[in-house]
């Protein structure tokens, strides 16, 4: 086979594991990644690469996968910097939202802008993604909590996909807090989500997967029931906010419904632990709420790990409790914090981003057949990724066969 591109002397982490090199992070010296049309031809050692059209020595740089930001919210009007000092003076995040700011105040900005206000102001956030090495990125909606706001943040996503070098994944997550004008009636809201929000939006193509936000400051396990059984029946995989700020045993109701992910997870027991391991969902970590909201109570990192749970990070990209638009940096938070190891923290945001988003067979890992989304970095070993506090090492980014950034 003749390759269309060739990209030699370069070390690759494969994130494969043990099927390709089993070295850590599936590591190939000395190796050569070929490229044709918009997927990986070949990646293995330098020497047995073949013909090629074109060549490029990366000069022993390393190549990873794309990097996948798999839980975020990038997509809303206005800021919430006013409450991060609220938050400095000691207010809570559940202080804030009882006194009608928190999520219901972006619900107010979002609602007023348009949809190309919603377009630009998100692509200045993900641009900074981009420029690290995100080439897939998920955004929620869920600051309309309306048919046509969660529809216009959910085009907005879509938009950004078109519009932008990344590929993006839109989840409808309109039960995400409660709005205003349904205050004391969240079952009448809920009947809006199940009835008319999310089949009408599914129906429209615009989601790609269903969440909810299950906690005591938003919806019920009850009310989680009835948004998922909807989208069972409308054949759309499911997503969960679970256990951030306490235990509602949402871990083992999103394992229930086959999630493809439980988010936060702060508070996640036992009993929800062995139930994700048992339904393949991945525990997605935030480490950048963690530390903006100076949480204490940490997930339980080793309960994941003993049980087999595959553990990906996230940004949680959001005006409120997470305004971080740096992957690389939750890479070295989830080590410092969570205790992570590095090479767990970037299967974190490849592999196990990938499976977190339905997508492990095209993405995630350096493997011929999966699309050609990578990254080139000047590093001397792929540690450093988690090493390094700010700035970004960053040299080449791919996506589907085309660089957005030429090392």
């Amino acid at each position: 086979m003749t390759h269309d591109l060739l990209l030699e002397n370069c070390n690759v982490a494969t994130m494969a594991g043990p099927r390709l090199s089993g070295a850590p992070y599936g590591a190939i010296e000395d190796a050569a990644i070929g490229i044709s049309g918009d997927r990986i031809s070949y990646v293995g050692p330098r020497k047995d690469a073949g013909a090629t059209k074109q060549r490029i020595d990366l000069k022993q740089r390393w190549v990873t996968p794309g990097l996948i930001d798999c839980h975020t919210h990038i997509v809303y009007g206005g800021d919430r910097a006013n409450e991060f000092e609220l938050r400095l003076k000691g207010a809570t995040y559940e202080e804030i939202a009882k006194a009608g700011g928190g999520i219901v105040s972006t619900v107010k900005a979002t609602r007023a802008a348009s949809e190309a206000d919603l377009v630009a102001t998100a692509s200045k956030r993900v641009t900074p993604l981009l420029n690290e090495g995100v080439t897939t990125i998920e955004i929620k909606s869920g600051y309309g909590l309306d048919l046509d706001t969660e529809r216009r943040m959910l085009k907005a996503a879509r938009t950004i996909g078109k519009t932008l070098p990344v590929s993006t994944r839109a989840t409808c997550l309109a039960a995400h807090a409660l709005p205003p004008e349904y205050k004391d009636r969240s079952d009448d809201y809920i009947d809006l989500v199940c009835n008319e929000i999310t089949p009408t939006l599914a129906k429209e193509g615009l989601v790609d997967a269903v969440d909810v936000f299950c906690e005591k400051i938003a919806f019920s396990a009850d009310q989680t029931r009835r948004v998922f059984d909807v989208a069972k029946k409308l054949s759309i995989p499911v997503k969960l906010h679970a256990e951030q700020l306490s235990d509602l045993n949402g871990a083992a109701l999103a394992a229930e419904y086959g999630a493809l992910s439980a988010e936060h997870l702060e508070w996640a027991n036992e009993a929800g632990i062995a139930a994700m391991a048992k339904s393949g969902t991945v525990a997605v970590l935030l480490p950048g709420a963690f530390y903006a909201l100076r949480e204490t109570k940490l997930p339980p990192v080793d309960a994941f790990r003993k049980a087999g749970v595959a553990m990906a990070l996230a940004t949680d990209s959001n005006p409120g409790s997470s305004p971080a638009l740096s992957l690389l940096l939750m890479l070295s938070m989830a080590c410092t914090f969570f205790r992570f190891t590095p090479e767990e923290a970037l299967r974190g945001i490849t592999v196990n981003a990938a499976k977190a988003l339905g997508l492990s067979k095209t993405h995630g890992t350096i493997e011929v057949g999966k699309a050609a989304d990578l990254v080139v970095f000047d590093i001397a070993r792929p540690a450093e990724l988690a090493y390094w506090i700010g700035g970004t090492p960053t040299v080449g980014v791919m996506r589907a066969g085309e660089w957005t950034r030429q090392p």
